[in-house]
């Protein structure tokens, strides 16, 4: 695999699709540049999955078009679209070796035995399996298996990556271990990569752009930063991270994030001021995660480590607060 291999942009124009009565995407429009790593993020049921398939070919939309670097490919065989596809479930041969599953996509293509040698060696250093080339997928742990359908996805250098919650069945070290190998991958090959997850903090680490997905529609997209910082909307806010609600006299909803929120004897600096009982403290190494009942609803708040034990307590009567500055205006 050459270095610096360029994926290619995908364009959905007016996509609809619907089965039977019911619609799962109503018309969507999405742009993922050529090289971007673009993440599909909702809840289940948002219509992420159907797009994917959709791009891959594996549904046909009742309207709307899918172009890859310009050519229309909406009729087009999955064959034909040169995508690499990486399944939540692995979705490995099971009577087959670590080696033959990944040189499986070239024998569909008739590769030469030489060719197909190599480009196999070459996809099974990329995922540090090089020495399991003989192993079957049950004698593999989930993050081996998981790097196999990586290997076999990316062994014949695919114009586009998708992958459909592809670490939602590994453990939270394990995830965060072929995350990171998923992200060198990404920076080193160039690929562009579409990727569907129902995981915000995957979604945060791992994209470029960020787009967030309800009933079937694109409620919004942009950076992680940018959409975790200046989010569209309450519904936004509260699905990238958490966020607490405050309902103000001119009608206005303020957002404020947990970490924004000064709470006990920082509170004097405050330019809001509000006052609430600790209902529970938990520790999370970084901060205290405290919930605080207050104005009928639970607020959250993150307060340093060293906090008092004694603004902690639960029953505690505490003062919170935060600065406009950090408040969020819908």
């Amino acid at each position: 695999m050459q270095q610096q291999q360029q994926g290619k942009d995908v364009t959905l124009t007016g996509i609809r699709k619907s089965y039977g009565d019911v619609v799962a995407l109503p018309d969507v429009n999405l742009s993922v540049r050529r090289g971007e790593f673009c993440t599909l993020l909702g809840a289940s049921g948002s219509g992420k999955t159907t797009l994917l398939k959709i791009i891959a070919g594996f549904e046909m939309p009742d309207r709307g078009s899918v172009h890859i670097s310009g050519k229309n490919v909406s009729r087009m065989s999955i064959a034909d679209r040169n995508i690499g596809m990486v399944f939540q479930n692995y979705a490995l041969f099971p009577h087959m070796s670590v080696f033959e599953n990944v040189a499986f996509p070239l024998r569909m293509r008739r590769l030469a035995k030489s060719d197909i040698d190599r480009k196999v060696a070459e996809a099974l250093e990329l995922v540090s399996l090089r020495d399991f080339r003989a192993r079957m997928p049950g004698e593999l742990s989930g993050g081996q298996q998981q790097r196999t359908a990586l290997a076999r996805a990316l062994v014949f250098n695919p114009d586009i990556l998708l992958m459909d919650e592809p670490l939602g069945a590994l453990d939270k070290n394990l995830r965060q271990t072929i995350q990171l190998q998923i992200k060198k991958l990404h920076q080193e090959l160039g690929l562009t990569v579409v990727f569907v997850t129902h995981d915000q903090e995957e979604a945060m680490n791992l994209s470029d752009t960020i787009v967030i997905m309800e009933n079937g529609s694109i409620v919004a997209s942009g950076t992680p930063e940018d959409l975790y910082r200046k989010p569209g909307s309450p519904f936004v806010a509260g699905f990238l991270g958490e966020c607490n609600f405050i309902q103000q006299d001119g009608g206005n909803m303020l957002g404020i994030r947990p970490e924004h929120l000064l709470v006990g004897s920082p509170s004097r600096f405050a330019a809001q001021r509000y006052r609430g009982e600790i209902q529970v403290a938990t520790f999370c190494g970084m901060h205290w995660k405290l919930f605080i009942a207050s104005m009928g609803q639970t607020i959250i708040a993150y307060a340093p480590p060293d906090i008092s034990p004694l603004e902690r307590i639960p029953g505690t009567a505490v003062d919170w607060g935060f600065q406009q500055a950090d408040a969020l205006i819908f």
